[in-house]
């Protein structure tokens, strides 16, 4: 991506589209982005484009939208981890595109998409977006959604994370507060943020910080998906610093509050 930092920090949600097609040049870039799309946990997640008019898809909440990208995922752990983490990717680049998206998990009928996907026996799909051009000026509703939840808001980095142990706010050199600039201004279900890093012994250690009503067994853990974007936009952000990830899943076994639980580590090599 050639301005990951313009991307992210310009990137909006989108729920009200201009009803034009994505053009086949795009849809074809689309198509070709999501070939290169992988995550750190080796979980194989199908991402498939469905044509909202072809598979009578709608959602309540959007106007206008004439394609949808759903990511399948088989239903093991980390399942919804992996598919933020690999969706994201392709989010953040349909915007560098001119495309706009926003991530839902329960205002559509979930019967429909997962029918239009192919979902089978085993498998999860915890999300959908649309894909779309922006229209030039929002619906009413949708300025009150935003308004509703605060969305142009983000908590302060000392909130967010931590040296050492929970809590303790965490000073960053100039290049990684960078980094987790962009893991503050990542989309998350009703920007409740849920994403927590303790930085220790070299590593940065992702939690999630739980919210309740966002656990069903239809959809999995809604807040683990928000914390695979995190962390897509932490590697991300490492990656354009000419840095590599190193993720990995064992626990620093920090003391954490009773609402958190650990989700990966990251080393920046």
């Amino acid at each position: 991506m050639e301005n990951l930092k313009e991307t992210v920090m310009g990137r909006k949600s989108v729920r009200t589209f201009d009803g034009n097609p994505v053009s086949e040049e795009h849809r074809k870039a689309l198509e070709r982005c999501i070939e290169g799309i992988s995550n750190p946990f080796g979980i194989p997640v199908e991402i498939v484009l469905m044509d909202a008019d072809e598979c009578g898809l709608s959602s309540p909440v959007l106007s206008g939208e004439k394609l949808y990208v759903a990511g399948k995922v088989p239903k093991k752990p980390y399942a919804d981890v992996a598919i933020g983490y690999s969706l994201e990717q392709l989010v953040l680049y349909a915007w560098s595109l001119g495309i706009g998206t926003v991530w839902i998990g329960g205002t559509m009928k979930r019967d429909l998409f997962e029918k239009a996907a192919g979902l089978k026996e085993g498998e999860m799909m915890p999300c959908v977006s649309p894909l779309g051009y922006p229209a030039e000026k929002r619906s009413i509703k949708e300025a009150m959604m935003r308004k509703g939840i605060g969305a142009d808001s983000r908590f302060p980095m000392g909130k967010l994370f931590f040296d050492t142990e929970w809590g303790r706010a965490l000073t960053p050199d100039d290049e990684m507060a960078e980094v987790l600039e962009l893991v503050r201004w990542a989309p998350s279900a009703v920007n409740k943020q849920p994403w927590r890093i303790i930085f220790k012994d070299g590593a940065y250690h992702f939690y999630e910080k739980k919210d309740k009503g966002y656990v069903s067994e239809a959809v999995g853990d809604m807040q683990k998906v928000d914390l695979g974007i995190a962390l897509c936009h932490f590697v991300m952000g490492l990656e354009d610093k000419g840095k590599k990830a190193q993720v990995s899943v064992c626990n620093p076994g920090i003391k954490i509050p009773e609402d958190a639980e650990y989700i990966a580590s990251v080393k920046a090599l």
